[in-house]
């Protein structure tokens, strides 16, 4: 069976991709799935170089407008693969503490 053409791969969808992928990689600086900076100068195939993401993979019935796109880290996308995730705000991130900032005597057991 003839694999089928993605909708953005093709005409149109994907004029109006690539139209957006360059307004993406020229205004935002942050990996819209883990949060951190991207370094643009890096390039592919690093796995931190830039990518535009769908944030509704096309697969599931997403589209390549402005507002279903972000810059993410290659890394990040590819991991995402074509899973819907769900984004938090910040008053859903719980503080994360490192191991190096937890006191070095304690005694656990009166917990």
């Amino acid at each position: 069976m003839p694999q089928e053409k993605k909708p953005h791969r093709l005409g149109t969808e994907r004029g109006q991709f690539e139209s957006n992928r360059k307004r993406i990689l020229a205004t935002q600086d942050v990996c819209g799935i883990c949060g951190r900076p991207v370094d643009k100068s890096l390039k592919y195939p690093h796995p931190l170089s830039p990518t535009v993401d769908h944030i509704i993979p096309v697969a599931r019935g997403g589209s390549s407008d402005i507002g279903n796109l972000q810059l993410a880290h290659r890394c990040c996308n590819r991991q995402k693969s074509d899973k819907l995730i769900e984004k938090k705000t910040f008053e859903q991130i719980s503080e994360v503490v490192s191991n190096r900032d937890l006191p070095q005597t304690f005694d656990w057991h009166t917990l």
